[in-house]
């Protein structure tokens, strides 16, 4: 639970779930909420496919799923799990035996759809190859793709028929004494999404995969994403994330991490607050945030940056940031640190200079924790 004792207006209370693994990562009962992103890479590529898994985890995604539509791609999955960073996640569908391929290739993660996999029995052969191969599951209902019978009871995709969907398929793994698994109901609708999750949520402890799904390109879905999947985690809902982008799966999860850092949910980078840039503006805010986003990308230590093109708002919000830069005109501006000014910076020079501040801080930082966490290991000694 996110608490916080200052700022009461900012607490979000979230939901209790059960917990589960998908390898080293733990989903639910309280873990932090994970980022994930997807492949779109020939899965049978492993080199091209390897590449990508590693420019997601250094944006920060903690599971990358990758799609496993037949034997070959199976067969690459055994070294893209042994090779990933991160925990792996093979996407099936239509196919059972694909799912029990990927479990013993050392999938972390089996994510299947109940309106495509097949019967009971079949299920029943993935959830074996589950347990005998220590991979977790992901109930993944989608509104585009639901049961025949479903749609032919309710008309239509709606949220009535996806809850159904998630409770059905959750019955089958529960009948086969399985428990080890997360859900999602995801749908290109923002309002139909949000209604299942919240009526999925008020049924079921299992942890929730959230996402909108087919959300659109960059700019479109993140917008659609952030409507959605924001909404949900502000009510408390939600234990990991997957932002669907017409784009590079690196730019998902950028933005899923920013809608965290956006709700205080997860911190992760610099955070830079800059206006949006006028005719008072003392430099090129646009340029200037645009450079610094791009010079600061490697630092993921949690700290805040302010950009402001001029005084109206500037010393406002340096008061609120680690560090923050107010134009002034003239040429020059004035740099905060921690609130306070500290002293006058030309323009020409302000980028290299606050480039050089964060990372000074950002060392500052994480050895100040290092210090604190080996304080709280010797007073549990």
């Amino acid at each position: 639970m996110t608490h916080n004792p200052i700022r009461p207006w900012r607490n979000i209370d979230r939901r209790v779930s059960r917990q589960i693994k998908v390898g080293k990562v733990l989903v639910g009962g309280g873990a932090p909420i994970s980022v994930q992103t997807m492949t779109n890479t020939l899965t049978t590529d492993v080199k091209a496919t390897l590449e990508q898994i590693q420019r997601c985890a250094i944006a920060g995604a903690d599971i990358v799923r990758v799609s496993t539509p037949d034997q070959e791609s199976t067969r690459a999955l055994r070294e893209i799990v042994r090779e990933s960073p991160v925990p792996i996640v093979a996407d099936i569908h239509f196919h059972y035996k694909r799912a029990i391929e990927a479990a013993e290739a050392g999938a972390a993660c089996l994510r299947i759809n109940p309106g495509n996999i097949g019967d009971a029995k079949r299920v029943a052969e993935v959830v074996r190859a589950a347990k005998d191969h220590g991979c977790s599951i992901r109930i993944g209902v989608n509104a585009g793709s639901l049961e025949k019978h479903l749609l032919d009871k309710y008309a239509e995709p709606c949220p009535d028929a996806m809850v159904e969907s998630g409770l059905d398929h959750i019955k089958l793994l529960q009948d086969n004494d399985f428990h080890e698994f997360k859900i999602s109901v995801k749908a290109s609708d923002v309002f139909m999404a949000a209604a299942a999750y919240q009526q999925l949520a008020s049924v079921t402890d299992a942890p929730l995969h959230l996402g909108i799904t087919e959300a659109g390109g960059l700019v479109s879905g993140t917008v659609k994403s952030a409507i959605g999947l924001g909404s949900l985690l502000w009510f408390g809902l939600g234990d990991t994330i997957r932002v669907s982008l017409s784009a590079d799966p690196v730019e998902e999860v950028k933005v899923g991490f920013e809608i965290l850092k956006s709700l205080g949910l997860r911190h992760r980078g610099v955070t830079i607050i800059s206006c949006p840039s006028c005719a008072r503006q003392g430099f090129d805010v646009i340029k200037t945030v645009s450079e610094l986003e791009n010079r600061l990308a490697h630092i993921t230590t949690s700290l805040s940056l302010s950009i402001i093109g001029c005084v109206v708002n500037g010393p406002g919000e340096a008061l609120m940031t680690d560090i923050g830069f107010t134009g002034g005109g003239a040429g020059h501006g004035m740099v905060y640190l921690a609130g306070k000014q500290v002293h006058k910076l030309g323009n020409d020079k302000m980028v290299d200079h606050i480039v050089e501040l964060v990372e000074k801080k950002a060392v500052e930082i994480e050895l100040a924790e290092i210090e604190a966490a080996k304080v709280d290991v010797q007073s549990q000694v």
